[in-house]
């Protein structure tokens, strides 16, 4: 088979892209929208024998799918700083769907990176002042991932995984974001 090459096309990204939130979804259960835009990452990996990668990279988020969603690519390390053959644990090049259920009152949540061959899925809301999104590793494992310090030009996500005993949650990742073009650092 062979990809086509010829003929009218549209830019996926056009016919993706959306202007703002769907009407569909009501105001208060918009818990994603303040995160549309661009981010520089500051973050830190935490590996299975404790220790810790530092990289910087960077997310982009934006509504799509008529205003139904919220998809996001996170970069690590930055564009500007990638090269061939990186190691698996310190490159990420993917993106999150996040859709709103108004029959669960919750966004479904789907991460995918293609790199490492990893996809989690879980149920996201907003809980007080954070976002809070539950569910599972590929292989399983339940995750908890939460969006805190939540601020206009700054947020933190902490992204944790439960233990084999079932009650310890440990850090996988903390990534401190600043907005783009902000003069506010969040380092």
């Amino acid at each position: 088979m062979s990809t086509k090459t010829t003929g009218e096309t549209m830019d996926v990204h056009a016919v993706l892209a959306a202007p703002g939130r769907s009407p569909e979804i009501p105001e208060s259960a918009d818990a994603y929208g303040w995160l549309v835009g661009s981010w520089d990452l500051d973050v830190r990996h935490y590996g299975a024998d404790v220790t810790t990668l530092h990289i910087e990279g960077e997310a982009h988020f934006g509504w799509t799918l008529e205003g139904r969603a919220v998809q996001d690519v996170w970069i690590m390390p930055r564009r500007s700083a990638r090269a061939a053959g990186l190691d698996k644990t310190r490159n990420m090049y993917g993106t999150t769907l996040r859709v709103w259920d108004p029959s669960r009152q919750a966004w479904r949540v789907t991460w995918i990176n293609p790199v490492n061959g990893g996809r989690d899925e879980l149920i996201g809301r907003r809980m007080g002042a954070e976002v809070v999104q539950v569910g599972t590793h590929s292989d399983g494992t339940p995750i908890r991932w939460s969006f805190t310090e939540i601020a206009p030009e700054s947020f933190r996500w902490i992204g944790e995984a439960l233990q084999p005993d079932g009650r310890t949650w440990k850090l996988e990742g903390e990534f401190r974001a600043r907005r783009m073009g902000s003069p506010s650092r969040t380092r």
